[in-house]
């Protein structure tokens, strides 16, 4: 099977296996939490989700580790300055901001599978691009984080925070219960 062929299908696959994840969780309803994440759990939710949204975004611009794309090229730039895996990143942020404030069993197992698959996907990625790009490869990694921030502060850029703001702010107002910054200013829909 060829390259193609290959990830077609897995994203196939790996659609109807989401979509069956979404389905269960979906009908097995509402469980009672299993400890409450209270306000401060609420505030640290919202600015991670935030963050999350900016680093999505972001992945998206000049990201030698999306498919098909050149390899890394000068230093790292936006949200690549941040972590190497951005996309991953926003997942697993997500998944972990829902398991933490909804604290339901089924989150457990739902939320973190996704934490679980993005990071071990992030180092599975980093194998892969370390055996097919060898040197160059070695070279980027020196210079970016696995992990956020662990290499400093820096800036996303301009256009990763802006759309980053907006994605947050749309998906936190049509959330189905009053989510984010949402959640203290009231619904305005």
């Amino acid at each position: 099977m060829g390259e193609g062929a290959f990830r077609g299908l897995y994203s196939i696959v790996a659609l109807i296996l989401f979509g069956l994840m979404i389905y269960f969780y979906r009908i097995i309803g509402r469980e009672p939490p299993l400890w409450d994440a209270g306000d401060a759990g609420w505030i640290a939710g919202t600015i991670l989700m935030w963050l999350g949204a900016i680093l999505f975004v972001g992945s998206f611009l000049g990201n030698p580790a999306l498919v098909g794309a050149p390899g890394p090229a000068g230093g790292p730039k936006g949200v690549l300055a941040i972590t190497r895996h951005p996309m991953m990143w926003g997942f697993a942020i997500w998944a972990a901001v829902h398991l933490m404030i909804l604290g339901q069993p089924k989150s457990l197992v739902f939320d973190g599978a996704i934490v679980i698959l993005a990071l071990a996907g992030a180092a599975g990625q980093d194998h892969k691009k370390s055996v097919l790009m060898g040197e160059s490869w070695h070279e980027w990694t020196a210079q970016t984080a696995f992990v956020p921030f662990t290499r400093g502060l820096a800036y996303p850029g301009t256009i990763a925070l802006i759309g980053g703001t907006l994605l947050y702010l749309i998906a936190t107002w049509a959330h189905p219960i009053p989510a984010g910054i949402w959640r203290w200013i009231g619904e305005a829909r």
